[in-house]
C-alpha cells in the first residue's frame, strides 16, 4: 500500500509527459502529372477478313419401319331392342 501512491504518481507523470510531444506529420511532395496532348490523325482502315469455308451437308436419315397392327377385338353381342346413340365430340377449330 505504501508503494501504490508513488507508483501511481510516476505512471501519471510519464503519461502526461508523453502527451506533450508534438506529432511530426510528413507532407507528401506533389508529383507532376502528365497532361495528354491533342489527338493525332486517324489511322488507315484495316483490310477485311477472309470468309470462312461453308460446311458440308449432312446425310439424310433412313425411313423407319412400319408399325404392327394390333390384335382385333371380339365382335360385340347383339342388343336387346335398346338403341344407344353415341355422339362423337365436336371437332374444335385447329389451333395456329
Amino acid at each position: 500500500m505504501n508503494r501504490l501512491l508513488p507508483m501511481s504518481a510516476l505512471l501519471a507523470a510519464l503519461g502526461l509527459s508523453a502527451c506533450d510531444r508534438p506529432a511530426v506529420v510528413a507532407v507528401p511532395v506533389p508529383v507532376p502529372v502528365a497532361v495528354p496532348g491533342p489527338a493525332g490523325p486517324q489511322g488507315a482502315t484495316g483490310e477485311a477478313g477472309s470468309q470462312g469455308n461453308q460446311g458440308n451437308q449432312g446425310n439424310q436419315g433412313t425411313q423407319g419401319a412400319t408399325g404392327y397392327d394390333g390384335s382385333k377385338g371380339e365382335t360385340g353381342k347383339a342388343g336387346t331392342g335398346t338403341t344407344v346413340i353415341v355422339i362423337p365430340p365436336a371437332a374444335s377449330a385447329p389451333s395456329s
